[in-house]
């Protein structure tokens, strides 16, 4: 009797997986993922988009204490109002009516716009309006909204009204638009704005609005607008409309530029950046604008005459505006004037060049890649706007670039830093330059440096009493106390490392950073490898590891989980909530501890799982959060407390379609006798007696993300591991420790042993197995193949292949020079070219090419703003010349990793046709054993399957 049900559960689980079928490459467009989640301030209702790679988002709102649930196609961007009795939301197109506009190159004012959905949350009826730019919704104003018109459909054009129209599949009658005010102006002359109160349906339109904003509490709605120039008696400026009384006030009457808007905390307050020069004036003179209660009109707070602004300075319009806390002070930006264009020079007539001097500070390639970013660089500057005698104070300069407030501009100091100026040139090779603080007195702006030469970052407290900083050059934490000058170490004595642990690049382990600071500056919190920890800033208490060690003699790693990131302190009683990942088997899930508490963090949840998204209710203790592994598709949850769950919505139901995999942690000894672990895809109807091909993946370490779901997915340049696993291949994915000075090697000793190891059983065949890198992965891919004839193919993606050629070419996206990444970073090798000539020709594939006996396939691209694309041309031509066969392909102005999504699903289909081919003996495409000629560009792929070999 036991065969007989042994073997019908075998057969039926044989059938089960029979009526499964592989991954291909048509199911991508469809397979869904989360979006952003929102919760409603009372804990009743959440939001979450369910996203599909390329098609339409659906946005689901679901009463978290009925469960009741409303789904709106195409939604996105869900706010609910403060009281939570509504929600509000943008629409988008059908995806495949913005296709075919593309397709039909339908001009963009023509092109169907966004739509407005709003959700009555107490009847749970939707209201949808047509033709909506932008909406707001104030951050405590009740139910009431604003939003944005995109201008008009021209009349001749205008299509027939929605009723008329056939509905889709999926739509129901909430899908019809309101014909809701739907008017505005001629182009660049602003739309109508549509003020509303949700709860009474009372309407205001505002003709010819540019840009508009709430106060906090929506008592007030600013808003600019430009009326028609044809039109003289048209209002034109800013005008400041009180949604309590009805009341409407000019704030400025001449047409202008006006922006920035910025309400101080009580809302009665307002400035905002305007200018009201000529059109056509290539340098325009921003002046800020200040009005109160009290006032009729804006003032003219700060222009560039006022006292203060030094000479050939002036106010900086694309700074951001703020007050103090207590409004009392504003804080703006300055700039140096800009010099306008000087019309008299000929173009043609004149030489264009970029002259590079050793003294230059950066690389001309950096200063032209920040040429626009640096146009518009403001300088901090504050005045004391109730000040008898005001002027404006410049906070940072030429010389100290950096400065921010402290305790939200309450304190008499700002924190200031600049790169050491004798340290700039010495950043091409050290990737960071040391840097200099100080404190600025933001009623004189006197700076005192506290400071020197620091590699790492400073901040301060939030209430702030003191300046934290971690030394990485030591790797010590240290608070430097304003009010007395008073420098502390915060670890000293203590035997437990602060620094990284795992550091294995030639430069300064970074900390593992900050983790809070209890109110009133009374401690900080900080977090070393494992554990938590809470120092007195002033050194005058002994330090308290407030997880009581359990993370390091676990090898559990606890972090503070936040919910709230608006929250300048953690109360001192208060209950947290500690993120846990167990380092040995990956578990996650949370801890529980009351801070006051002397006893252990206490498990909450612990799983096989990642948990992703937290979202927590302002007004309840509700929570919203994703759960998933690599065999189960993203799932939304809710909890109260995290003891009992909820399930919302689940994504992916087609998987069950598919033949899917499961993820199982790897553990080995190298050689030299290191532990090392990685992971092992295995297909869900693995057969032990059979023998499977395998292909490898790495980059570094990759096995934290061993829980990780894997959606298959044109990707922009890993390897689709879920489509492999699909079709019948082993994936593994090795961690990778390195040796300074032999990156090569390291990759050698750690992936090699890997699948050697895996090698010993007989479902691997240890004849079939490939190998697949992108950058970093893809140099080791390079490096791999010149030392070893096990792989049968191999893929590579923006390869470095000379060491020697690439230690001086740039990264163009930034413009920085590539030498630091091999002194200090990532490639290793912790020595200039001329120190260990030896070491960068022996860790460079491009001189070892004559031992490859591996096909290989390598992708670089002519815009790769990383990796410059004649290392793949090297290593490209230099096997060629050898007679080896090679395959490169160059996606023409794309960039290290692909972005068009066109481009990411054609490289799909090639690395499967490849690794099919060498790994499985299948039919090799055209691309491969002709290849594609010049002249067939755009017109033929390749793709089609030949009798020929490469």
């Amino acid at each position: 009797m036991h065969r007989i049900l042994t073997f019908l559960i075998l057969f039926v689980s044989i059938q089960g997986f029979a009526q499964k079928k592989p991954v291909d490459h048509s199911v991508y467009d469809t397979w869904e993922s989360v979006g952003s989640k929102q919760i409603s301030s009372n804990g009743v209702w959440t939001s979450f988009e369910i996203l599909q790679q390329e098609g339409d988002a659906k946005l689901n709102l679901v009463n978290l204490t009925n469960n009741t649930k409303i789904i709106v196609s195409r939604a996105s961007r869900a706010q609910f109002t403060s009281d939570s009795k509504f929600a509000a939301f943008s629409i988008k197109p059908w995806y495949s009516d913005i296709r075919n506009a593309k397709i039909k190159k339908v001009k963009a004012d023509d092109q169907t716009k966004d739509s407005l959905g709003i959700t009555n949350l107490t009847t749970n009826q939707t209201t949808k309006i047509s033709r909506v730019k932008t909406f707001k919704i104030p951050e405590e104003g009740g139910s009431i909204i604003a939003y944005l018109m995109e201008k008009p459909l021209d009349s001749a054009k205008k299509s027939a009204p929605a009723s008329n129209q056939a509905p889709r599949q999926n739509d129901s009658a909430d899908d019809l638009l309101f014909a809701d005010d739907v008017t505005a102006g001629p182009k660049n002359e602003g739309t109508d704005l549509i003020f509303k109160n949700l709860t009474t349906g009372v309407a205001k339109t505002i003709k010819y609005v540019v840009d508009y904003d709430f106060n906090k509490n929506g008592s007030q709605l600013i808003y600019t607008v430009s009326g028609p120039k044809k039109d003289s008696k048209a209002p034109v400026g800013v005008f400041i409309y009180n949604t309590v009384t009805g009341t409407t006030k000019q704030l400025v009457n001449k047409r202008g530029n006006f922006k920035g808007f910025t309400f101080d905390e009580s809302g009665d307050y307002l400035v905002f950046l305007g200018e009201t020069d000529a059109e056509k004036k290539e340098i325009k003179d921003f002046r800020v604008y200040y009005n109160g209660l009290s006032l009729d009109s804006a003032q003219v707070l700060v222009d560039n005459d006022f006292p203060g602004i030094p000479k050939n300075w002036s106010i900086s319009g694309d700074a951001r505006l703020s007050f103090s806390k207590d409004a009392k002070r504003l804080f703006f930006g300055l700039a140096p004037t800009k010099t306008p264009k000087d019309t008299t020079i000929v173009d043609f007539e004149v030489a264009k060049l970029d002259i590079w001097g050793y003294k230059d500070e950066t690389l001309q390639t950096q200063q032209l890649v920040n040429l626009a970013r640096d146009s518009r660089k403001s300088y901090l500057a504050t005045m004391d706007i109730l000040s008898i005698d005001p002027t404006v104070v410049p906070l940072a300069d030429l010389k100290v670039p950096n400065v921010s407030i402290i305790n939200e501009g309450l304190s008499q100091y700002a924190l200031g830093s600049s790169v050491d100026l004798e340290d700039q040139i010495a950043s091409q090779w050290t990737g960071s330059g040391l840097s200099n603080y100080y404190l600025v007195n933001i009623n004189t702006g006197s700076k005192k440096k506290i400071i020197e030469k620091l590699s790492g970052n400073a901040s301060a407290s939030p209430s702030g009493k003191f300046i934290s900083y971690f030394d990485d050059r030591n790797g010590n934490w240290y608070t430097y106390e304003i009010a007395t000058g008073k420098t502390t170490q915060l670890n000293a004595g203590l035997n437990i490392s602060f620094a990284n642990e795992t550091n294995d690049v030639p430069d300064n382990a970074n900390s593992y950073g900050i983790a809070g600071w209890l109110k009133d500056d009374k401690a900080v919190l900080i977090n070393d490898r494992y554990d938590v920890w809470q120092f007195s800033p002033d050194g005058k208490q002994a330090p308290i590891n407030i997880t009581n060690g359990l993370g390091r003699n676990t090898k559990f790693t606890f972090r503070i989980k936040r919910f709230d990131f608006t929250e300048r302190f953690i109360d001192p009683k208060a209950d947290l909530y500690f993120d846990a990942v167990n380092n040995i088997n990956k578990d996650a899930g949370l801890y529980f501890k009351s801070l006051n508490s002397k006893k252990d963090p206490v498990m909450v949840i612990m799983s096989a799982n990642k948990y992703l998204g937290f979202v927590k209710a302002k007004d309840a203790n509700r929570y919203v959060y994703d759960k998933s592994n690599y065999a189960v598709s993203l799932e939304i949850y809710t909890t109260t407390d995290f003891k009992t769950e909820v399930k919302l919505a689940s994504t992916n139901p087609q998987q069950n379609q598919y033949i899917w995999g499961k993820a199982e942690l790897v553990k080995w000894t190298t050689p030299k006798g290191y532990e090392s672990e990685g992971i092992l895809y295995k297909p869900e109807n693995f057969d032990p007696t059979k023998k499977y091909p395998m292909l490898v993946y790495f980059y570094e370490k990759v096995s934290q993300d061993l829980h990780g779901y894997i959606p298959p997915a044109p990707t922009p340049s890993r390897l689709n591991i879920s489509y492999f696993v699909s079709n019948g291949y082993l994936v593994f994915t090795p961690d990778i420790s390195y040796e300074i000075g032999y990156p090569g090697k390291s990759a050698e000793e750690f992936i090699n042993s890997g699948v050697e190891y895996l090698k010993k059983n007989s479902w691997v065949d240890g004849s079939k197995i490939g190998i697949q890198g992108q950058s970093w992965g893809g140099y080791q891919v390079a490096h791999l193949i010149t030392r070893t004839n096990m792989y049968a193919a191999a893929w590579a993606g923006a390869p470095v292949a000379n060491m020697t050629s690439a230690y001086g070419g740039i990264r163009w996206d930034s413009g920085l020079n590539r030498q630091f990444q091999y002194e200090k970073t990532q490639s290793r090798i912790g020595a200039t070219l001329w120190e260990k000539r030896d070491l960068y020709i022996e860790n460079s594939p491009l001189f070892f090419l004559d031992k490859v006996n591996t096909p290989l396939a390598i992708m670089a691209n002519d815009a790769d703003g990383a990796v410059p694309w004649y290392q793949g041309i090297e290593l490209f031509t230099g096997l060629r010349r050898l007679g080896k066969p090679v395959w490169m392909l160059n996606y023409n102005n794309e960039a290290h990793n692909l972005v068009q999504r066109q481009n990411r699903k054609d490289i799909q289909i090639r690395e499967q046709q490849f690794f099919d081919h060498y790994l499985k003996g299948a039919k090799a495409p055209v691309w491969m054993t002709s290849g594609v000629p010049a002249s067939q560009k755009g017109k033929t792929w390749g793709f089609e399957l030949t009798d020929d070999k490469p």
